[in-house]
């Protein structure tokens, strides 16, 4: 499934309380939510088109605290020469990046007004369910407060390539410029953040669960990025049934199929594949190692692999078990903090 990203690029800029039922009409929960919805444009300068040298990205963003602080999607605003905001009222006020993380795709700003929006109230989204009613509030092809109704319709999906956090699937119709608006609840609590949507499919869009929201936001706030331990290995987990119908010496682990220049497994001598072989529709890139184990915990599956690395922090020295050519090796790595990536933002 391919996805882009829910920003829209121009070439010029266009120029709440709590809930107390879950059953009020849905235009008193827009009424109460709408005033902590801002819509944001980013000026950046393309250096690589200069007879297009200034575009306007144009998104949505969701005021959390009562100092301006405002919630949106990092494409928006990552790498904007200046930002303005869009209050409800029609005001236009500057803001400043407190902090970005390229892997959620989120951003935090803060607004520089004396009277900042109201704050929504973020909710809990482990609490949703596969058909419960959302709305997503934004400013989709540069149209100011708009909402649309649909329903929560998947839980935890995990997109290779776009994002490892499990993110919620909803058919509410969210399009260009809603990037970076709430997913809102029935109650008025914003239960994610709307970041892409499918072009292979009508009424499939993503929001980042707004838990994992909560979980970063204290390192947006006092360090500007999310802190990450990093190995350095993108892959895929593989199990003995592929081994048997490719008829190779493979084990249940984790196939390294990338190893990123300069890594801490590229540094250890961990190898990546080589291969290009398609298996009942799933492509994989054979010849690499296969991670069994970190730091004596058996791994399995992908899931396996991204919760062990999470436990981990840079500077730890940790043993890693590989599987390769038909051998079990143990190897050390020094666990390295996340950079930025190339696959990091892109559409």
């Amino acid at each position: 499934m391919r996805a882009f990203r829910l920003a829209i690029l121009l070439v010029l800029a266009p120029s709440a309380a709590f809930a107390e039922t879950c059953t009020e009409p849905l235009a008193t929960l827009f009424e109460r939510v709408s005033p902590s919805v801002v819509s944001i444009q980013a000026m950046k300068i393309n250096k690589a088109k200069p007879e297009r040298r200034f575009e306007t990205i144009v998104g949505s963003g969701v005021v959390i605290e009562r100092d301006g602080q405002v919630l949106t999607n990092a494409h928006v605003v990552d790498g904007a020469a200046s930002l303005l905001v869009t209050l409800e009222s029609g005001e236009r006020v500057a803001a400043r990046t407190l902090g970005l993380d390229p892997v959620l795709d989120l951003a935090l700003l803060r607004v520089e007004s004396p009277k900042p929006p109201p704050p929504a109230r973020l909710g809990d989204s482990s609490t949703l369910r596969v058909g419960d009613e959302v709305v997503a509030i934004g400013n989709p092809v540069g149209l100011d407060q708009t909402m649309t109704r649909g329903i929560v319709s998947g839980l935890n999906r995990v997109l290779p390539g776009f994002s490892e956090q499990p993110m919620i699937q909803t058919d509410a119709p969210i399009n260009p410029g809603n990037s970076g608006g709430p997913l809102v609840d029935r109650c008025g609590a914003v239960v994610g953040i709307n970041t892409f949507i499918s072009e292979d499919a009508q009424s499939i869009g993503f929001a980042v669960p707004v838990n994992a929201v909560k979980a970063v936001l204290r390192d947006l706030r006092e360090v500007g990025r999310v802190v990450r331990p990093w190995l350095g290995i993108q892959g895929r987990a593989v199990d003995a049934q592929l081994g048997a119908l490719l008829r190779m010496p493979l084990t249940p682990g984790y196939l390294v199929e990338i190893v990123y220049d300069e890594s801490p497994a590229d540094r250890a001598g961990i190898r990546g594949g080589n291969l290009s072989v398609v298996v009942q529709g799933d492509e994989y890139l054979l010849g690499g190692d296969i991670v069994t184990a970190i730091q004596g915990t058996p791994i399995r599956s992908h899931q396996d692999y991204v919760g062990r690395v999470k436990t981990l922090r840079p500077g730890q020295r940790v043993r890693v078990t590989i599987f390769r050519e038909g051998q079990t090796r143990e190897m050390t790595l020094t666990v390295a903090e996340r950079p930025r990536l190339p696959s990091d933002l892109a559409d």
